[in-house]
Formats: structure tokens, C-alpha cells, sequence
């Protein structure tokens, strides 16, 4: 799927920008609350989405745009929008459990 058509690219920009809204506004899974949040979940998401087909195969030969298949590539763009939340809450927690509980001053 390197260098793909323009149908393959704006596919995939659609499902992540699904994706991502659902994962950022509806279930308002989020570490970062602004339009940052939301923006890196639409990249990550659409990595996912890039990676759903060649990771999790050829699903429904109907539900296809190009070389993408619609099925696998929207699992694909959930996982990473998810992913990305879930990767920076987990630092965080990590670094404030590192950190240990601050002593008033």
C-alpha cells in the first residue's frame, strides 16, 4: 500500500476521521481534551487504518475501495485512535507513580 491512489488515501482519511470522532467525542476517551487531542487521534488513527488491511487480512471482497478493505481498515483506525489515548495515560501514570505523592510545602 506504499504509493497508493488517491480513492485508497481519502478512504482511509475518512474512516480515522471517524474514528477519531467517535473515540474523542463520543466516548470522550481522552488524555489531551482540545483539538490537539482529537488531531493526533485522527493520524494515529489513520496508521491504524493504513495498517488494518495488510495486518488483519482481506475481509468482504464487496466492502473494498481500491486496495483498501473497509471492514479491517476501520478496526485498524479505532485501534489507534484508542491507542493513542490509551499510550499517553498510561505515561502519564507511570510518571506520576515515579514520582510518588508531593509533600505540601
Amino acid at each position: 500500500m506504499i504509493g497508493m491512489h488517491f480513492a485508497s488515501f481519502l478512504t482511509l482519511f475518512i474512516l480515522s476521521l471517524f474514528a477519531a470522532l467517535i473515540v474523542h467525542y463520543a466516548i470522550r476517551y481522552r488524555f489531551l481534551t482540545g483539538f490537539d487531542g482529537f488531531l493526533w487521534k485522527w493520524i494515529v488513527g489513520w496508521v491504524g487504518a493504513w495498517l488494518g488491511t495488510p495486518v488483519l487480512g482481506m475481509w468482504f471482497d464487496g466492502l473494498k475501495v481500491g486496495s483498501v478493505y473497509i471492514i479491517p481498515a476501520l478496526l485498524g483506525a479505532f485501534v489507534g485512535a484508542f491507542a493513542a489515548g490509551a499510550i499517553w495515560k498510561a505515561h502519564s501514570k507511570l510518571n506520576a507513580h515515579e514520582q510518588g505523592p508531593t509533600q505540601p510545602v
